[in-house]
């Protein structure tokens, strides 16, 4: 398993701000001591994320010009965005070539921002940058979304897109609102509160089978781990173990593939990492 991360990532903060670099950190202290080890990524180009996003979106980023809630203005959050985009290209890159599979421990994450918009804690949309960049390579790529929350920002700028497929499965009613229905080449499973692991297993299997019948070349993933049972955002139900096996039928579809880290804010997120590395490498 090569595992992309930087210790830039952990550079910006905001008091009592749940996506805080603590859960970076600590998952890297915690896969260290299990004997992973770790590259330092490279940034991604402005012509990548020119892929996925508007100029309008790169240069309000870029000249820290924005306004969010969510999603506040950091000095050098322009960098350490393109740093994060660029470890899920690297990771993307490395397993079509030389056939492992990878994963990025960086934030920000990025499922939210759609091609015009940050939001959701997002910047640059580091899961869509990166497998638009791989299309040369990876004729058909799918993306496999099971963060806690509809990847809103992957399904605006992948939608209609005829050699890519997104699938999502989140929690329903829930920020952002999304992903209520399929539609066309997104594949959305809303899932009630207090859906059950075996529930929730089931409903990626079917999602997974029309992975298979896709066909990809290319396999990202969205790896979100706040449907985790003691998330504090959040209420599915999701156990340690249930990562080990999502990790397994991920593994099962024998695709080249990478992973991105999205959400995931209980203190259990480095074991919940941990489960889902293990059940890939099964």
């Amino acid at each position: 398993m090569k595992i992309y991360y930087s210790p830039q990532c952990l550079q910006y903060s905001q008091p009592g701000h749940p996506e805080a670099p603590a859960r970076v950190r600590s998952t890297y202290e915690y896969l260290e001591e299990k004997g992973y080890s770790f590259d330092e990524p490279g940034l991604c180009s402005e012509e990548d994320i020119l892929l996925a996003h508007t100029s309008g979106l790169l240069e309000s980023v870029k000249n820290e010009s924005f306004f969010d809630f969510d999603t506040p203005v950091f000095r050098g959050i322009y960098e350490i965005a393109r740093l994060s985009a660029g470890s899920a290209i690297d990771a993307a890159t490395h397993c079509l070539e030389d056939g492992e599979k990878a994963f990025s421990l960086m934030r920000p994450p990025g499922h939210h921002a759609t091609k015009n918009t940050l939001g959701g804690f997002c910047y640059f949309n580091s899961i869509a940058i990166a497998s638009l960049s791989a299309h040369e390579k990876a004729h058909k790529v799918a993306i496999v979304d099971f963060d806690c929350h509809h990847g809103n920002g992957t399904e605006d700028i992948m939608l209609g897109r005829k050699d890519f497929l997104y699938l999502s499965l989140h929690q329903s009613p829930l920020y952002p609102g999304t992903g209520l229905k399929s539609n066309n080449n997104c594949l959305n499973y809303p899932l009630s509160a207090h859906t059950t692991p075996d529930e929730f297993l089931s409903v990626l299997q079917d999602g997974l089978k029309k992975v298979e019948q896709f066909g990809p070349d290319l396999l990202g993933v969205s790896a979100g781990f706040d449907s985790y049972r003691l998330d504090p955002i959040t209420n599915l139900t999701l156990e340690l173990e249930t990562y080990r096996r999502i990790g397994r039928m991920i593994a099962a579809l024998n695709k080249p593939t990478f992973s991105v880290l999205e959400g995931g804010y209980s203190r259990d997120l480095p074991e919940c990492i941990y489960q889902y590395l293990q059940g890939l490498e099964e």
